[in-house]
C-alpha cells in the first residue's frame, strides 16, 4: 500500500507541467509548436534558452520534491522516494490534466536520480555528454543514463529492491524516448548534436 502510495504521490505532483505554465505566460501553446512535446527541450526549441531552463530546473524539483516527501511519508519503505519520483515522470509524461500529453520524462529521472544518491549525477551527466556527442546522437543521452542508473545502483551496493526500482524507472525513460530512437535508426537529421551546439556556441 505503501508503494503504491507514493507512486500516487508523486504522480499528482508530475501532474503540475512547468512547460505549459511557461507557454501560457509567453503566450504560446506548446503542444502546437515545436515538437508539441511539453518538456524541456521543445521550450527551448521554440522559447528559447533561458525558458527551457526554467522548464527544466522546475521539472527537476518536482520530481526531486516527490522523492523526498514520499521519504518522509514513508520512512520504513526504503523505496519510497524513488517511487514517488517514477510516478513523478508518469505524472509528467501523462498528465491528467492535459489530456495525457505532456513531456518525455528526462528532467523528472533527473529529480529521481538527486533524490537517490546525489553523486550518480555528475556521473551519468558527463559520461551521457561524451557518448551523446561521440556518436552525434541526442537520443543516445537518455539512453544512456536510463541504462547506466541501475549499473551504478549496483555497484554501489544498492540493495536488491533499489536495483530493480533503478532498472525499471531506467527502462521507463528508454521506452518514453523510442520514438527519437526510431527517428535516430532513420538517419533523422533532428537527432543530430554535434551542428546545432556548434552554431549555438558560435552565434554572436
Amino acid at each position: 500500500m505503501k508503494a503504491l502510495l507514493s507512486l500516487i504521490l508523486g504522480y499528482f505532483i508530475g501532474n503540475f507541467n512547468t512547460a505549459a505554465v511557461v507557454g501560457r505566460v509567453k503566450k504560446v501553446d506548446l503542444k502546437q509548436e515545436g515538437t508539441g512535446n511539453l518538456g524541456a527541450t521543445n521550450t527551448t526549441m521554440v522559447l528559447g534558452w533561458k525558458s527551457g531552463a526554467l522548464v527544466m530546473v522546475l521539472d527537476i524539483l518536482k520530481s526531486f520534491f516527490s522523492g523526498k516527501l514520499a521519504q518522509l511519508l514513508f520512512p520504513q519503505l526504503r523505496i519510497a522516494g524513488m517511487l514517488a519520483c517514477i510516478g513523478a515522470m508518469l505524472g509528467h509524461c501523462f498528465p491528467v490534466l492535459l489530456h495525457f500529453k505532456g513531456g518525455k520524462g528526462l528532467a523528472a529521472f533527473g529529480g529521481l536520480v538527486l533524490s537517490y544518491k546525489p553523486l550518480f549525477a555528475p556521473i551519468m551527466l558527463f559520461s551521457a555528454l561524451a557518448v551523446m556527442f561521440a556518436l552525434d546522437c541526442g537520443v543516445a543521452f537518455p539512453l544512456f543514463v536510463g541504462l547506466s542508473f541501475p549499473a551504478l545502483a549496483l555497484l554501489f551496493h544498492g540493495t536488491a529492491a533499489e536495483v530493480i526500482t533503478a532498472a525499471a524507472a531506467g527502462l521507463l525513460l528508454c521506452a518514453l524516448h523510442i520514438g527519437n530512437v526510431k527517428k535516430a535508426m532513420a538517419h533523422d537529421e533532428s537527432m543530430r548534436v554535434r551542428e546545432p551546439f556548434r552554431r549555438l556556441i558560435c552565434r554572436k
